[in-house]
């Protein structure tokens, strides 16, 4: 068996060891090759560390990537939706805005107009809901100022604090990003809501009535 089919021989070539006459290996010979040995397990060791570091990395740029490509997907359409509200409250507001006795009593040309009406805002929101745009109905729920906008409070000392009691405009979001707050009143002067995350504080929010949003008052 030649050096090239033997690594240990091979090594030892290449670090100047060679057994004596008695094809023996001395004591530091020995030595020596033992530490080759461990130096070329450090390196294969410090090869593999870096393999997976490298993997890891590609890794988290590949799923970095996706959640970037998803986010484009869901919020490229984020601005065109946010002046669809607008339309869409509009369209809730006409059809408000129509007397009962009106939708009872009127010519049959009238109901054919509030059933146009009805159907084009019933589908204006199928759309928006296509596209991941969920409406906000908080009343009833706990003030969260990461999607509701407190307009004024109402003193209820039967209602928990900072519940929503009424909703004066509905909010939309879009997947995790709000569109548009919920308008909302907040009770006030009731027991202590429970927190939605136990900080042990011991301290309660409070609703601070906010600005007016500006695109329901250019609408309004």
């Amino acid at each position: 068996m030649n050096a090239e089919d033997n690594p240990i021989e091979a090594m030892d070539e290449a670090n100047g060891a060679k057994p004596d006459a008695s094809g023996e290996y001395t004591a530091d010979q020995a030595e020596q090759a033992n530490a080759a040995l461990m130096e070329l397990g450090k390196e294969v060791e410090e090869l593999r560390d870096k393999l997976l570091r490298t993997a890891a990395e590609a890794e988290n740029v590949r799923r970095r990537s996706q959640r970037e490509v998803a986010d484009a997907k869901s919020f490229s359409i984020a601005n065109f939706a946010r002046d669809m509200l607008g339309v869409a409250d509009n369209l809730t507001r006409a059809l408000e805005a129509i007397p009962e006795d009106a939708r009872k009593n009127g010519d049959p040309g009238f109901a054919a107009l509030i059933e146009g009406v009805e159907l084009t805002q019933k589908s204006m929101h199928g759309a928006l809901q296509r596209h991941g745009v969920v409406k906000l109905e908080p009343e009833g729920e706990r003030f969260d100022p990461n999607f509701h906008q407190a307009m004024f409070e109402v003193p209820n000392p039967d209602m928990p604090n900072n519940t929503v009691v009424q909703v004066v405009q509905a909010g939309y979001r879009i997947g995790e990003r709000v569109l548009r707050p919920a308008m909302v009143g907040v009770s006030k002067g009731g027991p202590k809501a429970a927190p939605a995350g136990d900080t042990g504080s011991g301290q309660e929010d409070s609703a601070e009535p906010g600005p007016p949003d500006e695109m329901a008052t250019r609408d309004a």
